[in-house]
């Protein structure tokens, strides 16, 4: 920046005329980028837009500005608000640099008006959305249990072996993360369980409450919920990578069944998983209730191994296990479904894991509110 040009300035002046605005100093690019000559010159302006009827009124003199270029016209002009002063005191230059910017400057289009129709159509587009997605879990659906009976006629075919794969990897590598989450939810809801309880010295009763709460609901819930965002994701992701890689279509091309190789397997495995992670889970949150009423409570441990069968029945335990698999199976079928869906590119592939995650998460509990509702009067 030139070490003569001075900052530019603006000087208000009463005259018998009326209002007299007088520009000093240079308008240039290289004046008007410095942060804090933009600034102090933005609020002038603004005061001054404010202190008459028009930014244009009154009578503007340009003969003292040092130099001038289209910034700075850009600038002038703008805050004319594209009007031309009803007296101006300009250089010949000057105008013709402006009537420039005149010419070439263009109006912002105004914002569009959202019309009534955008949020029908916004709820409409959703729920076009939801039904592609259920029309496309309904055919894996279907196509599993083709691939269920093709197993059933030619055992020889079954993918064994990657079916073991994945029942070890879904299953055994699961076992000390459900476990240590089960243990500490069943210390928690002890806990505050017996603080309700000595109030009416109901001491015995957290056997029940505990019973039925982990070995009913939260027991299959929690160990759903664990697994779809560990395994489910995993699937999404794994079934995503080879979309992107182009195995998929290899597949294709060398006549392999997906539906046989990829979601059969996955979908076998976690229902079959899915009952003993669910009782697994159960197990260490009733040891950690069981730990946590005999400290709280001084409800021994004998005390609450023989008071739970009969705080608890069987069908209970029964209705845990189906309500197990059908969550092992919804959760394999959606995250089969998100990575069939991917497109070869990353950013898809990511949206798909969060997307399977997700909805496996929120199927899970809805499918729970529905077995609740359907086998309510059920083993209470």
């Amino acid at each position: 920046m030139p070490l003569d040009d001075s900052p530019p300035r603006i000087e208000v002046e009463d005259t018998p005329q009326g209002r007299a605005v007088r520009l000093e100093g240079a308008w240039t690019a290289a004046q008007l980028t410095v942060p804090a000559v933009w600034a102090a010159l933005t609020a002038q302006l603004k005061r001054l837009g404010s202190q008459g009827p028009a930014p244009s009124a009154g009578q503007w003199r340009l003969g003292s500005v040092d130099k001038l270029d289209y910034l700075g016209a850009q600038v002038l002009w703008n805050h004319w608000r594209h009007r031309w002063p009803e007296a101006l005191e300009i250089e010949p230059e000057q105008r013709a640099m402006l009537e420039n910017v005149e010419k070439f400057t263009v109006a912002p289009p105004a914002p569009p008006r959202s019309p009534w129709s955008e949020p029908v159509l916004m709820l409409g587009n959703r729920l076009l959305h939801m039904l592609d997605h259920a029309k496309g879990l309904l055919r894996l659906l279907g196509q599993l249990l083709l691939d269920v009976l093709r197993l059933v006629r030619r055992p020889g075919q079954a993918p064994w072996r990657d079916l073991s794969g994945h029942l070890y990897h879904f299953g055994a590598t699961a076992l000390h993360i459900t476990a240590l989450v089960g243990f500490l939810i069943g210390v928690v809801l002890a806990y505050l369980i017996s603080q309700q309880l000595r109030q009416f010295g109901a001491d015995a009763f957290i056997v029940n409450i505990l019973g039925i709460s982990l070995i009913r609901e939260l027991g299959p819930v929690l160990a759903a919920i664990l697994i779809a965002g560990r395994s489910g994701s995993a699937i999404t992701a794994q079934i995503g990578v080879m979309r992107v890689t182009e195995e998929l279509d290899a597949m294709r091309v060398m006549g392999i069944a997906k539906g046989f190789r990829l979601v059969m397997p996955r979908a076998l495995a976690l229902s079959l998983v899915m009952p003993l992670i669910s009782a697994w889970t159960t197990i260490a949150a009733l040891l950690g209730g069981m730990l946590a009423a005999y400290v709280a409570m001084d409800v021994t441990p004998a005390f609450f191994i023989n008071a739970l069968p009969a705080a608890v029945k069987v069908s209970n335990l029964a209705l845990a296990t189906a309500k197990s698999v059908v969550f092992g199976l919804l959760i394999a079928l959606i995250g089969c479904h998100y990575g069939l869906r991917v497109k070869p590119n990353t950013e898809s592939l990511g949206q798909g894991t969060t997307a399977s995650v997700v909805t496996s998460i929120t199927v899970v509990i809805l499918v729970d509110a529905l077995f609740a509702v359907l086998f309510r009067n059920v083993g209470i």
